[in-house]
């Protein structure tokens, strides 16, 4: 195993010391505070008022808050404002939030149970059934009460959250190692890290013991060998169980050690495996194999949550070790990940970051969908100023370039940062004391300079000392003394594991992406209300070198990429798309269709053939299917109406799948039309056995396993008879299996069938 050698952990500042003086970010903050403002909470409130037999005073808000997810939105809003109040310290947001806990308090049942869906849905957990995810949603509940309380001190919130604590206790405390097993299947949110948080808060051994229920050892060991055991594996799932298992190590110490090694690999496998060039990730909500990136880019890669979970477990990997790379990563993923989810025009943000070139931005609405991403957003855009600075008694390490100001009163020193990067290339810093300090300032030298950072210090070019890549200065500083940086920069690439030639650009740490135009920006619908991007129309999304092959294009590539003037604006050079093609920040693309990787293929080339086939391959599926679910993933399934008894979700040879045991089945609601056939999933392993399929109640077929084992999956479409759909827009598609356990895998489609 690496070496992981701990230095002395860093302190990061609280957010009311680090005020942002960046345009594009203080504008950005502003619109979370007013979206966060405009919020009626007694809507928010209708739910728990309700589930404790209270009569609400105002209407749910509809969307996810409608649905048995509700009350994850409050989780998230009461994390949100109390990290605004941090910052402004606004005696309207403060009285925002003490009506809030006074109304949670008088939602709290006798148990201690607070949420705003009845208990039954742990219940339904523990049996077996389909729910969609309490105890994620009780994560965000605790979570928001435990930020509450650190922002205010509020007594009242510590009472509601311990005695919440309390509940989740008595219920976890009971459960026998299979039925933990149980539970831990369905997604259950960061239950382990918010109730380590709540430990060191209540000093309760009761919610200590709680928070270890919810660690997933196995998975815990499985990743601190090095064994990449994600693909299949929920994105936004993982990155929390993770998370929760630093903050064990960071509560309990070298004891458990062993849970931040895990942490450790389980963020390199992310980043150097499973991560784009925006710093985000997934497909479908889901990691895919190891280096196998551009096979699945498509409309629904990159779920926001993922991005906003990863950097909270890079910041204290950060603190822990001072290893630049996650500095590096954190930079890449705030700027083209995080502040690009939010349109500046209305505040809202994204739930999918499409990695296919041709789909466009959607953003949220208001008060209509209550996405998670939206919950996440609320969070990232109120510590916009988290993680610039952190520091360990006289050193200050200075880990972003991002104009600001930073309240260091551990050493009565206020630090101004100066920067329009990657605008200009220069970065000052301005020290303001009231006598003089000797400080050592450890400012980082970025992966992405192009060449050597140049330091001064009040004007003066001084010798650059390394440590670790910052730059030290260590020296007495006075009253306006000043420090400066030029960080070169230029145009660099970066190819895809599985594709070398499917490329993405950045400037700096900023990702370049060529915006496609508005014709037809129509959304579509998957999950339960997510809007995503749509490319009914012809996109071309590849490029060909002329006069050269693709290597030795990019053998020359400086010469071929070039800055138009003093704009953020690149053009291509000796390409079939030299005219067309403009590369501007990712970040600020809000309004057109765009295009972040590009192929690069040979003219004439079988490879430019073969993507052409593929892309009208793919262009014949999507209009084939008539409705389709994502067999496994809870708000697909919740969607399609998903009921059945003794049956699970899970993850099987890397594929989603749903099972039933003896006894058990499963259902779902699907579209169907004239001329409608099935297409189903099947697992080759499930040899001696058999499964019968329903349509509305009527046997379609029953699916006899081959007999010969093999590690594979082949699919079945199975034409349904027109007596079956006559006049039926939908039907209620079931699965019994018969004798042994048994299921379906990946995607669950109808689709129009003409071969008759």
């Amino acid at each position: 195993m690496k070496d992981m050698t701990l230095t002395t952990a860093l302190q990061h500042f609280g957010l009311d010391r680090v005020l942002l003086s960046n345009d594009y970010l203080t504008h950005a903050f502003q619109k979370e505070l007013d979206y966060l403002t405009s919020y009626d909470v007694d809507r928010l409130l209708a739910g728990f008022r309700e589930t404790n037999g209270l009569q609400p005073k105002a209407d749910k808000y509809p969307g996810w808050e409608s649905t048995e997810i509700r009350g994850h939105t409050l989780g998230h809003y009461l994390t949100a404002v109390s990290q605004a109040y941090a910052q402004t310290k606004d005696k309207d947001l403060l009285a925002r939030i003490e009506y809030l806990i006074g109304e949670l308090s008088d939602c709290q049942q006798d148990n201690g149970y607070l949420s705003a869906f009845p208990e039954t849905l742990f219940d339904n957990v523990e049996n077996r059934k389909p729910a969609w995810v309490p105890w994620y949603t009780m994560h965000k509940i605790i979570a928001g009460l435990v930020a509450v309380y650190d922002a205010t001190h509020l007594k009242q919130a510590y009472e509601v959250v311990n005695r919440l604590g309390d509940w989740t206790a008595n219920r976890a405390l009971s459960w026998s190692e299979e039925l933990q097993s149980v539970v831990l299947a369905v997604e259950y949110g960061g239950m382990n890290d918010c109730l380590y948080d709540l430990y060191k808060v209540t000093g309760n051994h009761r919610h200590l013991e709680t928070a270890h229920r919810f660690d997933e050892i196995h998975l815990f060991e499985a990743l601190r060998e090095g064994r990449d055991v994600l693909q299949g594996k929920h994105a936004n799932t993982m990155i929390p169980k993770f998370i929760g298992a630093l903050n064990r190590y960071l509560t309990l110490g070298e004891n458990e050690r062993r849970y931040y090694e895990a942490a450790v690999n389980f963020w390199d496998m992310v980043v150097n495996h499973h991560s784009y060039i925006t710093g985000g990730n997934s497909e479908c909500e889901h990691f895919g194999e190891p280096d196998v990136l551009d096979s699945k880019r498509s409309d629904v890669t990159c779920e926001t949550c993922n991005s906003y979970n990863m950097l909270k477990l890079t910041k204290e990997l950060f603190k822990l070790t001072q290893d630049r790379k996650y500095a590096d990563f954190y930079e890449r993923t705030y700027i083209n990940a995080i502040v690009s989810s939010q349109n500046p025009d209305t505040g809202m943000t994204m739930y999918f970051q499409p990695m296919a070139t041709g789909y466009f931005k959607i953003y949220s609405s208001p008060f209509e969908h209550f996405w998670c991403c939206t919950g996440t957003g609320m969070e990232s855009f109120t510590k916009l100023n988290d993680s610039l600075y952190f520091h360990n008694g006289s050193s200050l390490y200075i880990n972003q370039f991002i104009s600001s100001k930073l309240n260091w009163t551990e050493q009565q020193v206020t630090v101004t940062q100066s920067t329009s990067l990657p605008a200009m290339d220069t970065v000052v810093f301005t020290i303001q004391t009231n006598e003089s300090k000797q400080l050592a300032l450890h400012i980082r030298i970025p992966s992405w300079a192009a060449g050597e950072v140049v330091v001064s210090v009040n004007g003066k070019e001084t010798t650059l000392i390394k440590d670790l890549h910052y730059a030290v200065v260590d020296r007495k500083w006075n009253d306006g003394d000043t420090v400066s940086l030029r960080i070169p920069m230029k145009v660099t690439y970066s190819r895809l594991p599985d594709s070398p030639y499917s490329i993405g650009f950045q400037y700096g740490p900023i990702v370049l992406s060529a915006a496609l135009g508005t014709e037809d920006l129509t959304e579509s619908k998957t999950g339960v209300n997510v809007h995503v991007a749509t490319r009914r129309i012809a996109v071309k999304d590849f490029i060909v070198p002329q006069g050269m092959i693709v290597e030795e294009w990019l053998q020359r590539f400086d010469e071929h990429v070039v800055r138009r003037g003093n704009e953020l604006a690149f053009v291509l050079k000796h390409t079939d798309e030299d005219e067309r093609l403009v590369f501007t920040p990712h970040y600020l693309q809000h309004r057109e269709r765009y295009g972040i990787y590009w192929s690069f293929l040979d003219e004439g080339s079988e490879e430019l053939q073969k993507h052409i086939d593929h892309a009208e391959r793919e262009r014949l599926v999507r209009e084939a299917t008539i409705d389709a679910v994502q067999v496994g993933n809870d708000q697909y399934e919740l969607e399609h109406q998903v009921q059945g008894e003794l049956t699970r979700a899970g993850t099987w040879e890397g594929l989603n799948g749903r099972m039933a045991e003896p006894g058990g089945w499963f259902s779902y609601r699907m579209k169907v039309g004239p001329g409608t056939a099935l297409n189903v999933t099947f697992n080759r392993m499930h040899t001696n056995r058999s499964i019968d399929i329903f349509v509305d109640e009527e046997l379609l077929s029953t699916e006899q396993f081959p007999q010969e084992w093999k590690r594979a999956f082949y699919e079945r479409t199975l034409v349904l008879p027109d007596e079956l759909t006559s006049g039926k827009e939908a039907v209620t598609v079931k699965f019994v299996p018969n004798k042994k356990t048994n299921g379906i895998y990946g995607v669950l489609r109808t689709i129009k069938y003409t071969s008759r």
